[in-house]
């Protein structure tokens, strides 16, 4: 017989979105009791693993994938991340060893390209939180901000660029493990080597009933946080809700870069235009990283195609994932995206050669013996009905009972830079009829532009950012 646990919140997957959650919850409401579970031996080990993502605290700075309202949406979101990373800061619950200033750069050639380019620069830079965005079509001038990215390149061939010096590059593994080791000393239990192997809600006792490989534990609240495993563990759930859901699960490899002579030579994370077809996370960007101290760079990530929800998955992932109720949308979204299967054939078949053939369009120097594959993150881009048209949903989405007892996050990109809007979401939709009323005040207070839009109001802009430079120890 399993022992039989119980908690306030229980919280599947040790991943950044989990550790965002406790903590939120944890300081609005202290006496919660919280249990996270984690099937890896370890927190962080999947999407929030330093080379499993980019590493970009994703702004709206340089993506040029957003239009401009994603960019304000993303920059705003971010800057409520910021906010509370600087209140746990401050008050001794983490240490800023996760984030480092690294400027943002968009870089484009071509005629159309440039003039494309320098009008979205023109219409940004209205707004208050681009104000300080440079452009330049002057290849001199670009080769000061990217050395390696102009060196060899045909002067005569238009370019242009766009930097952001108040970029940043994060390692969200190091913030999830500051998280855990915050929550730790709070008293919440925290569970590795435990995998989930059923849940439902009791009618009994109106609780979740979650059994692991080593417990039974039941829950008022559920949050499934199991990056690409979400989706399985909401069709185990078995609420109406996660009916008509697929995942299309993509892969991603890097090429990196550790020669000092190479790495000390490029400052900046540079993305280029996407791919015709491409998935959001395939966007070709060469970055400076700094993992574990160690300034590296990456180019990528080469997009592929396997059949694992999670990096440590198994093969059959996708195939038990297929229900009566999803296969026919995961058919017809996946004959509406041509363009996205052609794209994915023609990545996964790349030799290294070929992956080094495109790094030389960002870098047209580069040797060859300088560079290895390293394996990226696996991701599950969500697939569903949007007003009745199947569609592949390419940002981050959080699925929620009727009862708001079990909520649950799928997707990627830009998730975990705005991980702390997601998880105030989540709180706000499932919290709000639990007495939590008190908590807005509490909320105003770690992350003061709450409730605001800082695209509107430029001294509030200022002040926060201001502020959460400092105490983050980043670059103005």
């Amino acid at each position: 017989m399993k022992p039989i646990k119980e908690c306030d919140v229980l919280i599947i997957g040790a991943g950044i979105m989990g550790a965002t959650l406790a903590t939120l919850l944890k300081q609005l409401k202290p006496h919660l009791s919280i249990k996270i579970i984690e099937k890896m031996d370890s927190c962080a080990q999947e999407s929030s693993m330093a080379l499993n993502n980019a590493g970009t605290g994703h702004s709206g700075f340089c993506e040029l994938n957003y239009s401009i309202e994603k960019a304000i949406e993303t920059c705003e979101a971010f800057e409520l991340s910021k906010q509370f990373w600087s209140y746990l800061s401050l008050s001794n619950s983490i240490k800023p060893n996760f984030i480092n200033s690294v400027p943002h750069i968009s870089f484009v050639e071509g005629k159309d390209n440039v003039a494309e380019l320098k009008q979205r620069w023109s219409e940004m830079t209205k707004i208050c939180l681009f104000h300080d965005m440079e452009f330049s079509d002057d290849f001199f001038i670009i080769k000061l901000w990217a050395p390696l990215l102009m060196k060899g390149r045909d002067p005569k061939v238009p370019v242009a660029a766009t930097r952001m010096k108040r970029g940043t590059d994060i390692n969200f593994g190091r913030l999830t493990s500051n998280l855990i080791d915050h929550l730790s000393r709070m008293s919440v239990d925290i569970n590795y080597n435990e995998e989930v192997k059923s849940l439902h809600k009791s009618k009994e006792d109106k609780l979740w009933h979650v059994t692991t490989n080593t417990e039974i534990i039941k829950a008022s609240f559920v949050f499934v946080g199991a990056g690409g495993a979400a989706l399985t563990l909401l069709e185990k759930s078995g609420i109406p809700e996660a009916r008509g859901y697929g995942g299309f699960p993509v892969s991603g490899q890097w090429l990196i870069c550790d020669n000092p002579d190479v790495v000390e030579k490029h400052d900046a994370k540079v993305y280029g235009k996407p791919e015709i077809g491409s998935p959001p996370m395939s966007v070709p960007h060469l970055d400076t990283r700094i993992i574990d101290g160690k300034k590296v760079l990456l180019f990528g990530p080469f997009a592929g195609f396997s059949t694992k929800f999670l990096k440590n998955g198994h093969w059959s992932d996708f195939f038990m994932s297929l229900r009566f109720s999803n296969v026919f949308t995961i058919i017809s979204a996946g004959l509406r995206n041509i363009g996205l299967s052609k794209y994915l054939i023609s990545e996964v078949t790349k030799t290294k050669q070929g992956r080094f053939k495109t790094l030389l369009k960002y870098y047209p120097t580069a040797n060859i013996n300088d560079w290895k594959p390293a394996i990226a993150g696996q991701r599950v881009q969500v697939i569903k009905r949007d007003k009745g048209i199947p569609t592949i949903e390419f940002g981050t989405e959080v699925v929620t009972s009727a009862d708001k007892s079990i909520a649950a996050l799928m997707g990627a990109s830009p998730g975990a830079s705005v991980s702390v809007k997601i998880m105030i979401e989540v709180i706000e939709k499932c919290f709000h009829n639990k007495r939590w009323s008190d908590c807005r005040d509490k909320i105003k207070y770690m992350i003061p532009s709450y409730e605001y839009s800082l695209s509107e109001d430029e001294d509030l802009f200022e002040r926060i950012e201001s502020f959460t430079s400092r105490v983050l120890k980043l670059k103005k």
